[in-house]
């Protein structure tokens, strides 16, 4: 398609340049003409086709590029043609979680924020505990893939050719404890992961890390972090002064770092969470985030700054009601709330669809209702990050309808944009939700269990999960999983590499998922014939399926992240490989008699999660791989102080 742009077009062209390959068009003098324009208001976008001609009209310079990708999907479907929007957040984007393992290279940021461009994003936030360059702080991020302050700049210059407002996300008090664990700078540790707050030189640390992660960015925002802080003042701090109230050390902490703030001319934000579970007198417990009864305290009130906006993070809920009755608990704080929800790569190797989608949907009409003007997609990378954001921009493509739809999207619609914004299917998006929503899961697994990871990583002479999913018939869901990734694929497609991974681990599955079972159901019944032949034919296979899956999940990383991080995952794979070798090993030394018995498979299995998949927590769930691969001690963790 042959497109050439009169109007207001100057400092749009080096974006529409950047999408023109994404887009399938071509600037040309001949092309057909699009007149480019302003809305009669900022939050208004009107895209048409009359005789031959196009139009778009925007408020704000991010809404041009959705415009710009609304007429090319639309005129290729007709001869004509209107549409208006109205946009409902002033602020929408994702939140990416850059602290994980898996740093986005400068490329891979510049290749979503096109995809983001397109959905009409106009906000990004770079969660960095520790990836951020501070030049007074060597041990800061070190081979963990900080970014430089030129690699932000960078970032953030192209962002703005968007009209995208590409901002930091950092931690000035807990959830630090990637830095901390370096010796020589335990005098800033309270514990494991918080600050040693109150003294002179955490002070200045906090000083220096607002400074050094707020200055490569345009824009004046910045979270400060401050969430799941339980720790606060319970070691160091408390041998130190003595036991004070979580909520007074807070407070006092909070007013340190807004000292800063305000002296940078900064707009900061932070997770709501400690002081909604401080109101309800116990921060040791998520749950207490999501009391319905919350009430806060006049005198918690009255001692918050107002000049700081509260981030209330929700994940998991599907009842309207229950966001309406958070968001009520966040007025009597008296500061401007902001939602952050999620698209769910947390802890796997897919992406729970079932749970984001329905999750998002209801969430997103709550804030609409109740005036929330910004709301964030968050997409944390916990416990390694096997998945990755790019699987996540279904979801993402969700927000984005919503921020311009009065109501709920219509599911075509959203097909049709995810599709021309990303050149890939929304049916081949959600397959990736069916390498956890297995049988047994809850619908839409909704208790989020992930059996794609610990099904890989758990030993199959041990078998941990083994009895979670004993008569589920979980190789074959795998074999057609398989089969079903292979069939929604398009090799055609800048994104169809992301197929690669969850295609060859349910190529692993359909072969490792019951082969603990089969084990040990062989082993009872002293069925040698079935043993050599695992030793001999089937772990090996297993062994080679893996080390495909390596391979393809080796150059996926690479092709989007830095390498720093990958390591973790080699090592994992290595010892899924290593034990499979074990087996097959001790499997021949028994069948052919040089040991009279395998410890291993004598032992009963029991239920990984006891109480839980009689408790409506579906196949099972487990947030960390060292729990997956063995119960036995992979680390002992001695405090320091």
């Amino acid at each position: 398609m042959k497109l050439r742009f009169e109007g207001q077009v100057e400092q749009l062209l080096p974006g529409i340049k950047l999408l023109a390959s994404d887009l399938g068009i071509e600037l040309h003098e001949d092309g057909a003409l699009v007149r480019v324009g302003s809305s009669p208001a900022e939050n208004e976008l009107e895209i048409g086709l009359e005789n031959g001609q196009g139009y778009v009209r925007y408020g704000k310079k991010h809404q041009f590029f959705r415009g710009l990708g609304l007429f090319v999907q639309h005129s290729r479907l007709h001869d004509s043609f209107n549409l208006r929007e109205k946009q409902q957040f002033e602020l929408v984007g994702p939140m990416f979680d850059l602290s994980r393992n898996a740093v986005l290279t400068v490329d891979g940021f510049k290749l979503m924020l096109n995809k983001l461009a397109l959905m009409g994003m106009n906000s990004v936030m770079l969660y960095m505990e520790d990836t951020y360059e501070v030049s007074s702080e060597p041990y800061f991020g070190y081979m963990r893939g900080r970014y430089s302050h030129a690699e932000l700049r960078e970032i953030d210059d192209y962002a703005d050719l968007f009209g995208i407002e590409a901002f930091p996300s950092i931690q000035t008090l807990a959830h630090l404890e990637e830095f901390l664990k370096w010796q020589t700078v335990w005098h800033y540790r309270d514990t494991k992961g918080a600050l040693l707050v109150g003294e002179e030189r955490t002070n200045k640390l906090v000083e220096n890390m607002i400074e050094a992660a707020s200055s490569p960015f345009r824009s004046r925002k910045i979270h400060v972090g401050m969430d799941e802080a339980e720790e606060l003042g319970r070691g160091k701090y408390l041998d130190k002064n003595g036991y004070g109230s979580r909520f007074d050390i807070m407070a006092a902490h909070l007013d340190t770092v807004l000292s800063v703030t305000r002296r940078l001319g900064l707009k900061p934000m932070i997770w709501s969470d400690m002081f909604l579970k401080l109101a309800v007198g116990n921060a040791g417990t998520e749950s207490n985030y999501y009391d319905q009864n919350t009430t806060i305290p006049e005198e918690m009130a009255r001692r918050i700054p107002k000049d700081v906006d509260m981030v209330y993070w929700d994940y998991v809920h599907t009842e309207p009601e229950h966001y309406e009755r958070v968001i009520a608990n966040h007025r009597p704080l008296g500061c401007n709330v902001v939602f952050a929800g999620a698209v769910w790569i947390f802890n796997t190797f897919g992406v729970n669809y079932g749970l984001s989608l329905g999750a998002t949907d209801v969430a997103l009409q709550a804030c609409k209702k109740e005036g929330i003007r910004e709301v964030y997609a968050t997409m944390w990378g916990d416990d390694g990050n096997e998945s990755n954001p790019f699987a996540a921009l279904l979801g993402l493509q969700l927000y984005a309808e919503h921020a311009y739809t009065e109501g709920s999207p219509a599911s075509d619609r959203l097909a049709e944009r995810v599709k021309l914004c990303t050149g890939i299917e929304a049916n081949a998006f959600l397959q990736f939700k069916y390498l956890d929503e297995t049988p047994g899961s809850e619908p839409n697994n909704s208790k989020q269990s992930n059996p794609s990871k610990f099904l890989l990583y758990q030993d199959v002479l041990l078998g941990q999960f083994d009895k979670q999913i004993e008569g589920l018939e979980m190789n074959a869901h795998y074999k057609w999983l398989e089969s079903q990734i292979r069939a929604h694929r398009n090799p055609s497609a800048e994104l169809d590499y992301l197929f690669d991974v969850p295609e060859k681990l349910s190529a692993v599955l359909k072969l490792k998922s019951e082969c603990g079972l089969s084990l040990k159901r062989a082993y009872d019944m002293k069925d040698m014939d079935a043993l050599r032949h695992a030793a001999t034919t089937e772990l090996p296979a297993i062994a080679d399926a893996v080390r495909q899956l390596r391979g393809a999940h080796r150059t996926q990383w690479l092709r989007m992240f830095k390498p720093f991080g990958w390591e973790v995952l080699d090592i994992r794979y290595g010892g899924v490989v290593n034990r499979l070798e074990t087996a097959s090993f001790r499997l021949l030394d028994y069948v052919e008699g040089r040991i009279d018995r395998i410890e291993e498979l004598e032992q009963e299995r029991l239920l990984f999660n006891a109480t839980n998949r009689f408790n409506n927590k579906g196949v099972g769930w487990c947030s960390y791989y060292y729990r997956m691969a063995s119960p036995n001690v992979f680390f002992h963790v001695i405090n320091p102080f």
